[in-house]
């Protein structure tokens, strides 16, 4: 599993993130900084959402002209918690950021079915799991199922404690994003202990 922590400049937190070798998710809304690592790229619709504004198209595009062609994955523009309206925001910007060539995620959102994605996902795309907190916890499993039956790949958004982390693994998460570990370079140990162990259940989850 793939652990990926929100952009810092602190040096010594980079550095203890390179060691563990962990990657960055850069945001849209953000300093559109990789820090010479590896990187997946956020639309910013999470800070957007936190600030009370609508979704900075104009900002993402220009994340994307920079960024995208060399990220591990691109995460579609979303409403958080959304629902319908976020998977139409999502699917109107699919056929632009394809020819890139790289990996997009959609992400899911509260109200949103795993019937009702499942003819979308594959593996050229991928889910995010985002919305809200309590709606991510009680429908994990089910896109965990789906990603695994899809070959799709499967990330999770804010995780930031080790009972989080265990969560991912017991999933078949292919990855996972947090602030914790990029904020406060003495929880990294743990949750990167937490990331190297192999669930042995994940895999009679997901059957």
């Amino acid at each position: 599993m793939i652990g990926y922590a929100s952009r810092t400049g602190t040096r010594r937190n980079l550095a203890a993130l390179r060691r563990a070798g962990w990657r960055l998710i850069v945001s849209a809304a953000s300093d559109l900084r990789t820090e010479g690592m590896r990187y997946a790229l956020d639309n910013g619709a999470w800070t957007c959402h936190q600030q009370g504004r609508p979704f900075d198209a104009p900002s993402f595009m220009r994340a994307v002209d920079l960024l995208g062609m060399h990220a591990d994955w691109i995460v579609l523009p979303d409403i958080v918690a959304g629902g319908h309206r976020s998977l139409e925001l999502s699917l109107s910007w699919l056929e632009r950021l394809r020819p890139l060539g790289a990996p997009l995620l959609l992400a899911v959102q509260d109200g949103m079915s795993t019937t009702e994605i499942a003819p979308l996902i594959g593996p050229d795309l991928g889910i995010f799991v985002g919305g809200s907190t309590e709606w991510k916890l009680a429908t994990a499993l089910d896109w965990g199922r789906l990603a695994h039956a899809h070959g799709a790949h499967l990330h999770v958004a804010r995780v930031n404690t080790a009972r989080r982390v265990r969560l991912c693994a017991a999933i078949g998460a292919s990855s996972f994003d947090g602030t914790s570990a990029s904020r406060f370079a003495v929880t990294l140990p743990l949750l990167d202990a937490v990331r190297r162990q192999p669930d042995l259940l994940s895999a009679a989850a997901l059957v």
